[in-house]
This record gives C-alpha cells, sequence and structure tokens, in this order.
C-alpha cells in the first residue's frame, strides 16, 4: 500500500508536471499551435517559438516537479535515483537500454513496409528531395545517408538526445515510478505508462507526432500515444529498477527519439501515422510492445535487484 504521505507527494508531483507542462501547451495553442507558431532566426537557422518551448519548459515539466515537489513535502535529496550503478551486473542493462530501443524501431519500420509494401520507396526518392533542398550533393547515393544517419542513431543519439531525455525521466522513472512501486512493479510501470501518455495530449491534439491527417483525428491519436508510451514505460521501467538508476532509462529514451524518425526515410505515399511507420504507429511499434509484454510476464522482471 502507498502510505498517506507519498499520496500526498504523488498528487503533488501530478499537478506540477502537469501544471507546468500544460500552461507551455496552452501558449502554443494560443499563438499558433505548433503548425504556425512565430518563428525566430539563430545563427542563420530559424526555430518556431513551439519548438523552444517544448524543448526548454513542457519536456521538463516533470524533473521540475520532482524538484519542486521534494521542496513542498520536505522529502528533500531522499532517492534520487541519479546513481549510475555501472557494474558487470548491471551493465547488460545499460547495454540494452543503449542499442534495444534502436534495433526494435528498425524491426517494427520493417514489419510495417512487409505489410504495407505500397508506402515503400527503394529509391528513397522522398528523402533525396529532402537532401537536395538541404544544399546536399545531389550525387550521393541516399541509401549511404540513410545507413549513416542509422549507424549515428543507434551508437550516438542515446549520450545526444540524454538531456533532453533527462527532463522526462527525472520525473517519471525517478520519482513517480518509485512511489508507486507499493503497487508491486507491473502496476507501477503500468500506471507511470498510463500517467504519461495523457501528459502528452495536449500536442498530440495539436498535431505532435501523429499529424492531424490521420484516421480518427484528432481523438485516436492521443490515445495512440498512450498505446505507445504503456509499452515504453513497461521497458523504461525495467531497465531502472534492474540497475536502480534513472540513468538507463535516459539512455533508452534518447535512443528511441534519435532513430524514430528512420522509417519516415523510406516512405512514399501518405501512410497513415497511426500505423507507422515511426515506432508510435501500432503496426511499426509492435516489436516495443512484443518486448513489454515478455517483461511483463516475467514473474521476476519488475522486481528490484538485491542491492
Amino acid at each position: 500500500m502507498i502510505t498517506g504521505t507519498n499520496k500526498k507527494r504523488i498528487y503533488t508531483f501530478l499537478a506540477f508536471a502537469f501544471g507546468i507542462s500544460w500552461a507551455v501547451a496552452l501558449v502554443i495553442y494560443l499563438t499558433g499551435g505548433l503548425q504556425n507558431s512565430p518563428s525566430y532566426t539563430f545563427s542563420g537557422g530559424q526555430v518556431t517559438l513551439a519548438i523552444i518551448l517544448l524543448a526548454s519548459v513542457y519536456m521538463f515539466g516533470p524533473a521540475i516537479a520532482n524538484l519542486l515537489t521534494r521542496i513542498i513535502t520536505k522529502e528533500g535529496k531522499k532517492d534520487l535515483f541519479l546513481q549510475p550503478n555501472f557494474d558487470q551486473k548491471r551493465g547488460l542493462y545499460f547495454l540494452a537500454a543503449w542499442f534495444l530501443p534502436g534495433l526494435l524501431t528498425i524491426t517494427g519500420a520493417i514489419l510495417f513496409f512487409l505489410l504495407f509494401p505500397q508506402f515503400y520507396d527503394k529509391n528513397l526518392s522522398t528523402f533525396q528531395s529532402m537532401l537536395a533542398a538541404s544544399g546536399q550533393n545531389s550525387s550521393i547515393n541516399p541509401w549511404i545517408v540513410a545507413v549513416m544517419q542509422a549507424l549515428q542513431a543507434l551508437f550516438i543519439s542515446p549520450i545526444l538526445n540524454a538531456i533532453s531525455t533527462f527532463g522526462e525521466e527525472f520525473g517519471w522513472r525517478a520519482y513517480l515510478q518509485p512511489k508507486l512501486m507499493p503497487l508491486g512493479g507491473r502496476k507501477a510501470v503500468l500506471l507511470t505508462g498510463l500517467i504519461w501518455g495523457v501528459w502528452h495530449w495536449p500536442i498530440i491534439f495539436m498535431g505532435y507526432n501523429y499529424g492531424s491527417d490521420y484516421f480518427g483525428a484528432p481523438f485516436l491519436g492521443p490515445l495512440a500515444m498512450v498505446w505507445f508510451t504503456l509499452g515504453l514505460s513497461v521497458i523504461f521501467g525495467w531497465l531502472s529498477i534492474k540497475a536502480h538508476s534513472l540513468w538507463p532509462a535516459v539512455i533508452a529514451h534518447g535512443a528511441i527519439n534519435g532513430i524514430a524518425a528512420l522509417g519516415s526515410i523510406f516512405v512514399k505515399g501518405n501512410p497513415d501515422s497511426l500505423l507507422g511507420p515511426t515506432p508510435v504507429g501500432i503496426v511499426s511499434g509492435f516489436g516495443l510492445t512484443f518486448i513489454a509484454v515478455l517483461i511483463l510476464i516475467h514473474p521476476t522482471a519488475l522486481k528490484p535487484e538485491k542491492q
């Protein structure tokens, strides 16, 4: 059972996490949404107000909520989950965090194109147009660029994206999930995933991840996001529970963010984003779902290792 003190801390955390991020979403909506947000020029490039607010405040709402909750409830620095705890035994979980999300994303994209071959472009025509528009040498084989981007995503993105993913993981996996663990590992990771998915809803309604022209828009997108975060929460939760550390979840989150768009390189036509080819799609996210189910049915996968 969750104690009365921890219930108050959970409610306080959720109020801050949702309050901060959803307030930012309201500002984005009132200033043009994701599509018509005002843009600014920095170092020769343009970036929209929406992107600035998403990256600097919205995604850090859970981390800020963690800190504010600890201050207000006088919880202090207890169990921050920040220790790396990297040793020979736990090293496998860091390795899984680094490569498993990327491999599952690639597997999911392959499955999508096998089931919907009409959307597969072996010539990478759309990608070639993108490269040309960005000033890339048109004589470069787009497959070489695609492979290089995939390798970069697999090997480098987990670290490059660590700062941005820390904002979410320091809230969900380092604070909320441990507070829910008295309910049992399965309930803790699933409830965290449900809450995490709903937290995304304002920006999903504005077209984030799925756009606005999918089947059932704009209502099925938020539900699909919950399905996606449930699976990810099981995997990220398993990694953080077993390593007794936030960092495998940060790495895994960075890994999937870095490679999520890879399937889009091979697309022609207009596939329904609810289905794929990115991992937020139900079909292309099958690999993530499958691994999550295996973790859930394993009797000890979500039980903490002895310290």
